[in-house]
């Protein structure tokens, strides 16, 4: 699992040419119930419509143009938050394991 990026980082997807700043990780989207590892707003132009939300995960961001803010509280959040998710993928690896 590749480790998330931080809060404010600013990134360019695959196949887009405007910059997007990271603003949330690990959003569920309302309408489909899938997990983005991401959500994001148009870098520099900002949150503009609350109903409109850029979700995305790692694999969609081409290239990371600055990194977000850092400091001990954010590294704690982040490495608890990856935890989790480890813990969610070994649980749904052995829930399919069981279904076979």
């Amino acid at each position: 699992m590749k480790e998330l990026l931080p809060n404010g980082s600013v990134v360019l997807l695959k196949e887009s040419d405007h910059r997007l700043m990271i603003y949330g990780r690990i959003q569920k989207d309302k309408e489909t119930g899938k997990i983005y590892d991401y959500a994001g707003c148009f870098y520099p132009e900002g949150i503009q419509d609350t109903s409109k939300v850029m979700l995305f995960n790692a694999d969609d961001i081409k290239a990371v143009f600055f990194l977000g803010f850092q400091d001990f509280e954010e590294l704690e959040y982040r490495a608890a938050l990856q935890e989790a998710l480890r813990n969610r993928e070994q649980l749904q690896k052995r829930e399919l394991k069981e279904q076979i």
